[in-house]
């Protein structure tokens, strides 16, 4: 439990290191990736979940990360800045394209530096099948990021199955 406390806490202290942390939460905060789930929430989730995937590697096997490149990667990896669901022909290939436009955004906004980059330009594959992750950090990430939005798609399924639940349960009632 101490050590998860301890995790929690230094990945904390690392993410409020980075460049106008607190205009990416707002900003991440106004849209959502995977049901419910906010752009900021989804991109604290895939960074946590690396960084404790890194630390078991390297715990069990020795595998060493780049922990700063690794969270700040993570944590931006989908600062793309618009609702991707809104009806707009410039959204319709968003899954190819928000990596490009994630990494312009971490450049301009949190001055991060090209291994950073890399990381987000590469979360994406096999979709954006040319960018092939080519550091530990950037695979972490990627599978990472595949986890996290299967999960929380999973969560928000059953948040309106059980949603339907209750309505059919009040519906009962009523009739």
């Amino acid at each position: 439990m101490r050590i998860l406390y301890r995790l929690k806490k230094d990945f904390y202290f690392k993410l409020k290191q980075i460049n106008n942390f607190e205009q990416v939460v707002e900003k991440e905060s106004l849209y959502f990736q995977h049901g419910k789930t906010t752009v900021y929430k989804h991109s604290r989730n895939v960074a946590y979940f690396s960084l404790y995937i890194a630390q078991k590697l390297e715990n069990k096997f020795g595998v060493k990360f780049n922990y700063d490149n690794l969270i700040v990667g993570a944590f931006l990896h989908d600062l793309f800045l618009y609702d991707w669901h809104e009806a707009d022909s410039t959204h319709r290939l968003h899954g190819f394209t928000h990596p490009i436009t994630a990494s312009i955004n971490a450049k301009k906004m949190c001055n991060v530096d090209e291994d950073v980059v890399k990381i987000i330009k590469s979360h994406m594959w096999p979709l954006t099948i040319t960018r092939i992750p080519k550091s530990r950090e950037a695979l972490l990430v990627c599978m990472a990021d595949k986890i996290m939005a299967t999960k929380e798609i999973i969560d928000n399924i059953k948040h309106v199955h059980k949603e339907n639940k209750v309505i059919r349960k009040e519906y009962t009632k009523i009739s």
